[in-house]
Formats: C-alpha cells, sequence, structure tokens
C-alpha cells in the first residue's frame, strides 16, 4: 500500500524510500518484527497488503478516561480541581482552533481551563508578567502559551518564563535538559504522544534503528531524546540507536538511513509501503491533546516537582 502523509503517522512495515522532506508534519514508520500486542483501536483498512490502521483517536479516548478517572479520585481526596491557564496571542486561525479543542478536551475530563486572549500586538513584557502572576495563582496547575508568537516576541524566552512545575508543554529548559538528562520532567506533548502510541501498541525500539527526520526542540529532538535512553534509567527510554536528519542531509544520505532503518519519526510528505498506519486526522494529533491533559493533572498532583 503506498501512502501519503502531512501529519504525525505511526506505520509499521517493509519501508520504502522518503520522496521529499517537508517543514510541516511528523511520521512515525516502523519495520517488520517490531510490533508486539495488538491494541484495540487497531482495524484493518481493507486495502492492499491489509494495512492495519491505528486509531490515535481512539487511544486518546481511552486516556482520556483514564485522566478523568485520575481527575475524580485526585478531588475526592478534597484537592482542588486541575485548572489550565492558556495564553492565545493574536486572531491565527489554527491557533484559535487548537486552544478550542484543548478546551473541550479539558473540560470532558473534569479539568477546569481558562482562554487569555491577547492581540498580536502584545508586548513581550505583558505577556511575562501574565506569566509571573499565573506561576504565583496557587488555583493554576498548569501553563501553556499557544504557539507560533508573533515575531515580535521570543518564544524561548516567554516558555522560559513559565514555573517548570506548571509547564505543561514541557518547554521550560528545565524540563527539556531533565528529559535530556533521563529524569522524571514534564515531557512536551507531541513527543509524549508518539511515545505512548509506541508504548502502547507494542511496537519495539530496543535494540532497534531508528531515524527521526526533524530536529525542532518541540518535536523531533525530544523524541529522538525518548528513543534513545537507556531503559533502565530514572526516566526510562527505547534503548534504540538513533540517526537524527535534517533539512542539511543530503537526500541519497537519508534514503540510506531511512531504508536501514526499523522506525522512522519523519517530518515530510512520505510514500511508504506499510502495513500499521496512523490516519489523518485521527492519528497523532488527538493523542496529543490528551498527554497534554495528562501533563496538567501530573502538574497538579505535584509527582514529578
Amino acid at each position: 500500500m503506498t501512502v501519503s502523509a502531512r501529519a504525525f503517522w505511526l506505520l509499521r512495515g517493509r519501508l520504502g524510500r522518503v520522496s521529499a522532506l517537508g517543514r510541516s508534519a511528523v511520521s512515525l514508520l516502523a519495520a517488520p518484527g517490531t510490533a508486539g500486542r495488538a491494541f484495540r483501536g487497531f482495524r484493518s483498512s481493507g486495502l492492499r497488503h491489509d494495512a492495519i490502521i491505528i486509531s490515535g483517536t481512539e487511544m486518546a479516548k481511552q486516556i482520556q478516561k483514564e485522566i478523568q478517572r485520575g481527575v475524580a479520585s485526585w478531588i475526592s481526596l478534597g484537592n482542588g480541581r486541575p485548572h489550565l491557564s492558556i495564553i492565545l496571542v493574536g486572531d491565527n486561525p489554527a491557533s484559535h482552533t487548537y486552544v478550542r479543542k484543548k478546551v473541550k478536551a479539558a473540560a470532558a475530563v473534569g479539568i477546569c481551563s481558562e482562554i487569555i486572549l491577547k492581540p498580536k500586538d502584545v508586548s513581550q513584557e505583558e505577556l511575562l508578567d501574565i506569566t509571573d502572576q499565573l506561576n504565583m495563582d496557587p488555583r493554576v496547575s498548569g501553563i501553556l502559551v499557544q504557539l507560533p508568537l508573533p515575531d515580535h516576541v521570543d518564544e524561548r524566552t516567554v516558555c522560559n518564563g513559565i514555573a517548570p512545575e506548571k509547564d505543561v508543554d514541557g518547554f521550560h529548559i528545565i524540563n527539556i535538559g531533565r528529559l535530556c538528562l533521563d529524569q522524571h520532567s514534564l515531557i512536551p506533548a507531541t513527543a509524549s504522544a508518539v511515545w505512548e502510541i509506541i508504548q502502547r501498541t507494542g511496537i519495539e525500539t530496543f535494540g532497534k534503528n531508528v531515524v527521526v527526520v526533524g530536529r525542532s526542540k518541540n518535536a523531533g529532538m525530544p523524541i529522538a531524546m525518548l528513543l534513545h535512553t537507556d531503559g533502565e534509567h530514572e526516566r526510562p527510554g527505547g534503548d534504540a540507536t538513533v540517526t537524527i536528519a535534517h533539512r542539511y542531509t543530503p537526500k541519497e544520505q537519508l534514503k540510506i538511513h531511512t531504508l536501514l532503518a526499523d522506525v522512522i519519526v519523519v517530518a515530510a510528505a512520505v510514500k511508504k509501503k506499510a502495513s500499521f498506519i496512523t490516519p489523518v486526522p485521527g492519528g497523532v494529533g488527538p493523542m496529543t491533546v490528551a498527554m497534554l491533559l495528562k501533563n496538567t493533572l501530573l502538574a497538579a498532583k505535584k509527582i514529578i516537582y
């Protein structure tokens, strides 16, 4: 089966060649012999090679039920309801759509949320003032700033303005540093979503060759860290041999790396012969939201910090 992708996909099958690289999406692929236990969200696509679709939507629903039970249990012990504060800047339609999805999903699991909407010409100083206030607010469990921000605002500075223990996006330098040191941290939601799919579908990474195409600090890098680190450390990793490629990797070298890979996480428009696929929509996107909510509950319970 030939598949075209413009988003996070999880595939298992005999890998073909990467046809093109893009900058707007990521895919995850795995070769024969890497799958373990089945997940109930698998279903046959009815397509050639009997491709099996892994429903990220179904997996996300399962995780959200687990979070909902966790929230209810936390409140039953006399604790306050977890609260997520979202800072949204400007009128980017995609950002507004993403935030609405997060708010809806939060409500479904019993997490309170609020949107702090600021105009696109808001100053960096004002955003930092807002994060300072939220950091000190005891009712706020988690804080996120919806990216991207306007060009005049430094995203890294604003993300580092959020207290690490409330940084549910996992972008603070301390959370990223702890991740790199195999320590417990709030993990970036997209990377956590990919890792969770691998874990729940039983795809084997121990001793496998993995190619991560893309080196973004919010996705490619943390995914690579999760996959290559020691499975016996404080924060267990995948024990894989990881190669990181990017837009300056020669296409012929990229082809060689992908042909040798057991698992690929690739930011690309790809064509693959695969036996396991996560569809778009319904792939990693719903899982990313679910992992954000999981981080919010972890932050409320102060399990990590």
